[in-house]
């Protein structure tokens, strides 16, 4: 795990497409992946999950990073940590299992409409009080989303490309699972996995500033 004093930006995750999308926004982040139980409480809502999950896995990797490392100078470290669902009718629809999940989860979505939840949390610690409670500032963002009709033909085909293997509904809009989506409203980049118009203001209001490349 890398040291604190080594950065100031850090995303409690491994997911590429949440890079991605924070270096849209001109945000550069270390990331530390942390493993939590991600399984609902029973009666949990899905916007009550998502927040709780990318609350547990910001406030995760800070008392991790802080147990291997307690810097003594610095302006502080900033962590956001995420999670996204499906809401079907209030279910929750997470990665698939395996192949029959994810041809289950197609064929479920398909000419329905649902909705996608991110949950976003962002802590900042200041190095000079180690120890006291971080700032912090959380979110939940849905979009709607209608599917076409998905035949099965369509859904093994999709899931043979791989791609939903580890996207929450088995399907990435920002990919071939696009050709599925009959209409959308609300954030775009909320359903690829962050909403950047809302973290772009909660990275701003914990002191980040963006760079912008030349």
């Amino acid at each position: 795990m890398i040291a604190f004093h080594d950065t100031q930006f850090i995303l409690a995750s491994a997911s590429p497409r949440r890079q991605q999308l924070l270096r849209q926004l001109g945000f550069d982040p270390v990331c530390m992946p942390v493993d939590i139980d991600e399984q609902a409480f029973e009666g949990e809502t899905p916007a009550a999950l998502v927040t709780r999950l990318a609350c547990q896995k910001a406030e995760r990797c800070l008392q991790l990073g802080f147990q291997k490392d307690k810097p003594a100078s610095g302006n502080g470290v900033v962590v956001l940590g995420a999670d996204t669902v499906i809401d079907l009718d209030g279910e929750i629809l997470g990665k698939p299992q395996c192949k029959s999940d994810g041809l289950s989860m197609l064929q479920r979505l398909a000419d329905r409409e649902h909705s996608v939840l991110t949950g976003v949390c962002v802590l900042r610690a200041d190095f000079k009080s180690v120890g006291s409670a971080p700032e912090k500032n959380q979110i939940c963002i849905a979009t709607q989303l209608r599917f076409g009709p998905v035949s099965k033909a369509q859904a093994n085909a999709y899931w043979q490309s791989g791609e939903p293997v580890d996207k929450a509904g088995g399907y990435a809009i920002q990919g071939l699972g696009a050709q599925f989506v009959a209409y959308l409203s609300g954030s775009y980049s909320n359903v690829v996995g962050l909403p950047l118009y809302e973290t772009n203001h909660l990275l701003t209001q914990a002191g980040l500033s963006a760079n912008y490349p030349a």
